[in-house]
């Protein structure tokens, strides 16, 4: 623990802030948990606060290892359904190597499919809603499959991008939901790790069809994506449901049962399933109080518009900081005097070079290096190697194949570095800085808005690159250097440090409007706020069967 010199108390007796208030149960007000002198609160209240006191307390002091005994369960499930995003990311890199036409189409889709995320799965929870896109998928298949010209290919790329742009957030979403904080930041990321897997079956696939001039030619690579949905739907069967899902809908008991199938018996540490339920029952009464609805609307009202525009922004980023120009590797390198086969070789590389950079990422983080810290310093180096691109276009036309081998080569440091820093950490951000009562409707946005990002980019950065349009080859890379200058000052005033917290943590710190810049430094006890007596009033029999235990 910091010492008081460096660190800023939110005292509950802050100026301007009074959370001593207490109202009349019936009236479905606040009630002051701090329990000193307060009658009103039941015994049961104040067990299931102290329950929920010691479960934080517990899960902040846990470390890796012990995290990792004592959650191998919800590890491997996690892990299971982020292979959803393996079988997404072997689709997309098919598509990537055909035209942009119809990778915007599967954009679009999973525009639409993203949107109506936001409803499902919080209504029918994560694992139903995953295993019925697996269904769709496995149907759309088909018209991939079957397809007699473009224009049906691009159909099922829309209609196939339903179901992955549900993918793109419910496996984030889960990740943080299942895990501590110890491991919250390993499981996340792995998602993006999943994408370089997905991606790197996908470039070998298309590399294997190259000295095919048949209809096979593609027609096997879409058909190989049938290999993926049957097994996922049988293991994600059995895969228990979110206990954070299943807190929000009022089913104490249930969410007991699937946290002990997301733990193992072997502890270490005096792990309690009932203190922990306590803990997401507090959590989600604070949440009541802070945030009364959970629409897409609620979204961009008080204090949840600010997560709202620091989440969109971080995803954004992703592609605003130059994602769409260190692409095309590939193209320079073909310049540079390179075959067809060999620059699809090196992009093979490439894509194994993206992943090792999540277990890079990984080797960071457990150094003990924030989040923020890993997507600010991240930016600046992208950044700067942006503008290396763009002063190579400076090169003499007589030295232009070593110009351009130069800049294919910079770009696959680029990607490792993207990887190691913004491309990885970015799925930790945005599954901690929403509020569990909005977080799917505010990832769903973010990952909207970088969707939306992403064609305006990747309709842009051909015309950039194109002899025959802008041609304006390495300079890009000015373009691309001033966007991602431009994301480092915002990431600097308004990105903020999760790591280390809970989600309560981090829901009173936003409502006490803290700077970005002082989230690490600020220490807050959350078991002083007040929270929302009318959800309490939900947990009745779960509070009533803890006491009897205790």
């Amino acid at each position: 623990m910091a010492s008081p010199a460096t660190e800023k108390e939110i005292s509950p007796h802050q100026d301007g802030v009074n959370i001593q208030t207490s109202k009349d149960a019936t009236t479905g007000g606040v009630v002051d948990v701090d329990g000193e002198g307060d009658e009103e609160l039941s015994k049961g209240r104040r067990v299931i606060i102290e329950s929920a006191r010691a479960a934080a307390a517990k899960e902040q002091s846990m470390t890796l290892l012990q995290g990792i005994k004592l959650y191998p369960k919800a590890i491997a499930w996690s892990m299971i359904i982020s292979t959803c995003i393996v079988m997404e990311g072997y689709d997309i890199s098919l598509t990537h190597f055909l035209n942009s036409m119809r990778n915007t189409g599967a954009t679009v889709g999973e525009i639409i499919g993203l949107f109506i995320n936001g409803f499902v799965s919080e209504r029918f929870g994560y694992r139903k809603t995953v295993m019925g896109c697996l269904v769709l998928v496995a149907a759309f298949t088909a018209i991939f499959f079957t397809a007699p010209n473009v224009q049906t290919l691009l159909v099922a790329e829309i209609l196939c991008g339903i179901p992955w742009g549900i993918f793109q957030t419910i496996t984030v979403t889960y990740a943080s939901e299942v895990c501590p904080v110890a491991l919250r930041g390993y499981l996340t990321t792995y998602v993006n790790f999943c994408w370089g897997l997905g991606q790197e079956i996908g470039i070998g696939v298309i590399y294997a069809m190259l000295k095919r001039n048949d209809q096979w030619a593609y027609r096997i690579p879409y058909g190989l994506q049938w290999m993926w949905p049957l097994p996922l739907f049988i293991a994600i069967y059995f895969a228990p449901e979110s206990p954070w899902w299943l807190v929000r809908r009022g089913k104490a008991e249930e969410a007991k049962r699937a946290l002990l199938r997301l733990t193992s018996l072997n502890r270490e540490t005096d792990f309690d399933a009932d203190e922990t339920v306590a803990m997401m029952v507090h959590t989600t009464a604070l949440e009541e109080k802070i945030t009364a609805g959970a629409s897409y609307w609620d979204c961009f009202k008080g204090v949840d518009l600010r997560r709202t525009e620091i989440v969109c922004m971080t995803w954004a980023i992703q592609n605003l900081s130059g994602n769409a120009f260190s692409n095309y590797s590939t193209y320079f390198l073909e310049q540079a005097g390179l075959s067809t086969r060999d620059a699809y070789s090196f992009a093979l590389g490439q894509y194994a070079i993206n992943m090792v950079g999540v277990f890079g990422a990984w080797g960071l983080m457990t150094m003990g290096v924030g989040r923020r810290s890993l997507y600010l310093y991240g930016l600046c180096g992208l950044c700067g190697m942006l503008f290396v691109l763009g002063f190579l276009g400076l090169v003499p036309e007589s030295h232009r194949r070593e110009g351009s081998l130069a800049t294919g080569s910079i770009m696959v440091v680029w990607a490792l570095f993207y990887q190691l820093t913004v491309g990885t950490v970015c799925y930790s951000l945005v599954g901690e800085l929403s509020s569990r009562r909005l977080q799917i409707k505010t990832v769903v946005l973010a990952r909207n808005l970088y969707n939306v990002v992403g064609i305006i980019t990747n309709v842009l950065t051909p015309y950039m690159l194109n002899p025959k349009a802008w041609n304006w080859s390495n300079y890009t890379g000015f373009f691309w250097g001033g966007i991602c200058f431009c994301c480092i000052v915002y990431t600097y005033f308004r990105l903020p440090e999760p790591r280390g917290r809970t989600f309560a943590e981090l829901d009173v710190l936003f409502e006490k409007k803290i700077s970005a810049r002082k989230f690490a430094s600020t220490k807050v006890d959350v078991f002083h706020e007040s929270i929302d007596e009318k959800v309490m009033n939900q947990y009745d029999g779960i509070i009533e069967s803890h006491i009897e235990k205790v």
